[in-house]
């Protein structure tokens, strides 16, 4: 939600900082993923497996972000996220409990489709993509949340991998601004998770909640001067 409005704002086109944002996510997802399997927390055939029909999905997605124009790509980021930040704000994920579920050829069908979906989005523009994996992940297929966060860090570093490939493929990634990216993600989330234990939850939502305010309003057009 941060990123892609802070690289548009330093002069890129919106699908280059789109395509750029993607370079920083795959860094941070596979060190993830690697946290998770150091941890013993990792079935990487399953969600190898998993990650079919969503690699469908983000190769369409992120085909259709190459072309869509600047303003309307502003205007639908501006609007995601918004929507993000409610999500946020309500916590969805922290309501869903793991239940038994009967992996029958019809649940299967059903979750092949939602991860589709669910790619096709995470190609398109990536925002928020983290909650409607969770919620797919738990609420059809049954998993606990920590199984769910180790298939998906897992799965969003193979789509990423097939976005970038889309966007640079079509000349939409700044590669240098990507890797200082990668590079300053990995120090923030450092020192972001130090500042969230001394400050606290509400001090880290109070910031966020700023931060992609100003951003929509300034993506939207609505702050005069200011597109």
């Amino acid at each position: 939600m941060l990123t892609i409005p802070m690289l548009i704002f330093l002069g890129l086109p919106s699908a280059t900082a789109n395509g750029t944002n993607r370079i920083a996510i795959e860094v941070q997802n596979i060190l993830a993923v690697l946290g998770f399997k150091k941890k013993g927390v990792a079935d990487w055939k399953l969600s190898l497996k998993l990650a079919i029909p969503v690699t469908v999905g983000a190769i369409i997605g992120s085909s259709i972000a190459v072309d869509i124009p600047d303003n309307l790509f502003r205007q639908v980021l501006a609007v995601m996220m918004l929507f993000v930040l409610g999500l946020i704000l309500w916590n969805p994920t922290g309501r869903l409990k793991q239940r038994e579920v009967s992996m029958n050829g019809g649940r299967r069908v059903a979750a092949a489709v939602v991860l589709f979906c669910v790619g096709l989005y995470g190609g398109f523009i990536q925002s928020g993509v983290g909650f409607m994996f969770i919620a797919t992940l738990v609420s059809v297929m049954g998993m606990d949340l920590v199984t769910t966060n180790s298939h998906k860090v897992f799965i969003v570093g193979v789509y990423t991998l097939f976005s970038i490939a889309v966007f640079a493929m079509n000349g939409k990634i700044n590669w240098s601004l990507g890797l200082i990216l990668a590079v300053g993600n990995g120090l923030g989330g450092w020192l972001g998770s130090h500042i969230a234990v001394s400050k606290g939850e509400k001090w880290v939502r109070a910031v966020l909640v700023v931060a992609v305010l100003a951003m929509a309003l300034r993506l939207s057009g609505l702050i005069p001067g200011w597109s």
